[in-house]
């Protein structure tokens, strides 16, 4: 009976196949054409990634085998498109998959496509199935034509009696045939992250992931750059910048075969996840969004930063509030008129928000430190007798908004919240429990404990609908790995952990959609635009020292636009001035982190200056494009400008780090200027009674003279910044 419903499905899949021959799919934007063809076998295989091609006939002249095999022939097994464990194929497959019956090979023919009109661009959908096994998997590409960004998942489901058991489950591959290839790479440790680090890919595989199940960028984060046929520049060659929209584990794997072929498989780690698929269940993988640039990284980031505000981003085309937060000024010592006083700091910075973090909440362990109370979210009476409440209430005498901090998906053991729920926190009751701050993670594989998570932030905004702001953190990996919820499916709980954090995200954004919120993970160990969905910005590090936040802040642009990246002035490096603080937090979403009462009258004055020009500049850094100069990387200064849409404002912001005696100051060329127009320059953010020794300060200048000749704004002293400010005339 099984054999005859086999050969009935057979029957069925067969015509299809043999009417899709040779049937060619075309998913472009106004750069970029990715081509996929139908191969005489049946199957889907990619025929070329690159430049939009001009002509339409073009696309037909692609031959689906047509890659060269290593000993001149021509290989027949081309470039699989999601290519199945134990095929024909050598390399490394997107997709492996264990059966009922134990058997372990996928083979995946073209059934279908489809194209419709989404939001910014155009979807196809293709569906594949396995001619032997009751698979389906459903690829997706949405291609934004002006942005030149594709991003791509697929869909996973059986009808299978049994469940299935799934090895691998790549979200898309993509494959490149250039002469050489430079992987840049985008290391991470607590208050040490994105550092850029870039090598030549060899033969073989290159493996970039991450095994921490939560706060799980701590180590790498989830994005990456290849420069292909040379190593990534800002402004020259072409470069694939791709990310990964998971806060979980994620892998990269890059192989270059044997005849100098790469072949680039973002996905979910499939460490200790082997995950159990029932029957007619979907499994969705990441979303991958990449851009192709042929003129650098700098115009590859323009435009993952364009479409992040216009589709990815939270509020993305919003205002954002510039704040002051306590924490590096009280740290769990403060209470309620301490906090009032806060605010009226804030007001007098002339910030929007004061945002209180940790230590607010606890009573039976109360959160007078990070050991206990992470859980119990109810307010400290001893702290703040008034609650939330009263909390708000000094917000408004004051005039600015309140924001507060939670870490809703941990848990201290010495809490109540772990008394009565221990069964909720992932650990092993077998082993000694291993701490990273004290702290457990909730186990949000759960649907109760999803539930307890988003009831936290509904209470809080139920009683208090004047917060105008969260802080949510996340500052443990997982340790102690077992969950008592999925019993024996131990293999699913990496994976569905992290979709029970995104349903809880969800659900908030869903319930409280104008809320803005922070994505914070100690620092910046969540940054995907999945996550980004549900958050206006993210924490980009703890470490605030300046000359650090250069290098965070330049490897974080990459694929962020500044308007989701936060950035706070602090007492973090005194031996820097608070301009040189300022400056540097000026080139993102500026907010402070520190007591007023530690400036000089010169100092707060600068401060509250800098706090109006930022504002004025919005349009240019917050909504503009942005252009990378200088690297700090490669000179003792950096420099980076934007640019409003209309190209009437531009801003320039130039950092000297730690510059040579005596070495050679070059001008700085601007980019992204109308090359017609007049621009006055001006030297804003100027210390009080200070006088601007730029040369240029007053001057009127072409567009075209700016690009071309430049400024004259770096200078030989260490960790001094300038400001100019650029007007249309």
């Amino acid at each position: 009976m099984k054999q005859l419903i086999l050969s009935a499905t057979l029957l069925l899949l067969a015509p299809q196949i043999e009417a899709a021959e040779h049937k060619v799919l075309r998913i472009s934007t106004n750069q970029t054409d990715l081509i996929l063809q139908v191969g005489d076998n049946g199957r889907l295989y990619q025929t070329y990634l690159g430049e939009k091609l001009l002509n339409d006939e073009d696309i037909n002249r692609f031959t689906w085998y047509q890659h060269p095999g290593s000993d001149g022939s021509i290989s027949q097994r081309g470039w699989e498109v999601y290519s199945g464990s134990g095929n024909e194929d050598f390399f490394e497959p997107a997709i492996a998959i264990t059966h009922n019956n134990g058997k372990t090979s996928t083979y995946l023919y073209y059934v279908s496509s489809s194209t419709q009109a989404i939001d910014g661009g155009i979807e196809t959908t293709i569906n594949l199935r396995d001619d032997k096994y009751p698979i389906d998997v459903t690829l997706h590409y949405v291609a934004y034509p002006k942005e030149n960004v594709i991003k791509t998942w697929s869909e996973i489901k059986h009808q299978e009696k049994k469940p299935i058991t799934l090895t691998k489950y790549a979200s898309t591959m993509l494959y490149f045939c250039n002469s050489a290839y430079y992987l840049t790479e985008f290391s991470s440790d607590w208050a040490k992250e994105a550092q850029m680090t870039s090598q030549q890919l060899q033969f073989g595989k290159k493996i970039v992931d991450t095994k921490l199940g939560s706060r799980a960028a701590m180590i790498a984060h989830p994005f990456f750059e290849v420069g292909l046929d040379q190593p990534v520049a800002e402004n020259i060659g072409k470069v694939l910048m791709g990310t990964l929209g998971w806060t979980g584990n994620f892998r990269f794997t890059f192989e270059v075969d044997n005849t100098g072929n790469l072949r680039v498989i973002p996905s979910i780690n499939p460490y200790a996840s082997n995950y159990q698929l029932p029957a007619n269940e979907v499994f969705t993988t990441p979303e991958f969004i990449f851009t192709l640039s042929y003129n650098g990284s700098s115009e590859g980031s323009r435009n993952l930063h364009e479409w992040a505000r216009n589709y990815s981003l939270k509020d993305g085309k919003g205002t954002r509030l510039t704040l002051l937060n306590n924490w590096e000024n009280t740290g769990f010592n403060f209470n309620q008129e301490i906090l009032a006083n806060l605010m009226k700091e804030a007001k007098h910075l002339g910030v929007d928000m004061f945002l209180l973090d940790d230590g607010w909440f606890a009573n039976k362990y109360p959160r007078d430190n990070d050991k206990s109370g992470l859980g119990d979210w109810e307010v400290n009476n001893s702290k703040l007798p008034g609650g939330i409440p009263a909390l708000v209430d000094a917000a408004k005498e004051a005039d600015v908004k309140f924001g507060i901090w939670i870490e809703p998906e941990m848990v201290n053991p010495k809490s109540e919240l772990f008394e009565k729920h221990p069964d909720w926190a992932i650990h092993d009751d077998n082993r000694a429990m291993y701490f990273y701050r004290n702290q457990l993670v909730l186990d949000l594989s759960n649907p109760a404990v999803q539930d307890y998570v988003y009831s936290i932030v509904e209470k809080i905004l139920k009683e208090n609908p004047d917060i105008a702001y969260f802080k949510w953190d996340c500052n443990s990996p997982i340790t102690n790995i077992y969950s008592p919820y999925l019993k024996d499916k131990q293999g699913n709980l990496y994976i569905d952990h992290i979709r029970g954090v995104y349903n809880v995200f969800k659900r908030v954004k869903e319930k409280f959609p104008n809320v803005p919120m922070m994505l914070c993970s100690g620092g910046g160990s969540r940054c995907d635009y999945e996550a980004l969905k549900y958050f206006t910005e993210f924490w980009c590090s703890d470490n605030t020292d300046p000359i650090e936040r250069l290098y965070i802040q330049w490897g974080f642009s990459q694929f962020f636009p500044a308007k989701s990246m936060c950035a706070h002035v602090t007492s973090w490096n005194k031996n820097t001035s608070i301009k040189f603080r300022t400056d540097v937090a000026s080139m993102c979403k500026l907010g402070f982190d520190l007591s007023l009462k530690e400036l000089s009258p010169e100092e707060l004055t600068y401060c509250q200056t800098a706090v109006n020009n930022w504002k004025r500049f919005t349009p240019a850094i917050m909504e503009g494009d942005q252009y990378r100069l200088v690297s700090p990387y490669q000179s003792n200064h950096m420099a980076v400008n934007y640019v409003s849409k209309d190209r009437q404002l531009a801003v320039l912001f130039t950092y000297d780090i730690y510059p040579r005696f005596q070495e050679k100051l070059l001008n700085v060329k601007l980019q992204g200027l109308d090359p017609s127009q007049k621009y006055k320059v001006t030297e804003i953010n100027l210390m009080p009674g200070q006088i601007s020794t730029l040369e240029a300060n007053g001057k009127t200048f072409s567009g075209d003279y700016l690009m071309k000749v430049g400024l004259k704004a770096f200078r030989a002293n260490h960790t001094q910044s300038r400001v100019i400010e650029l007007i249309a005339e």
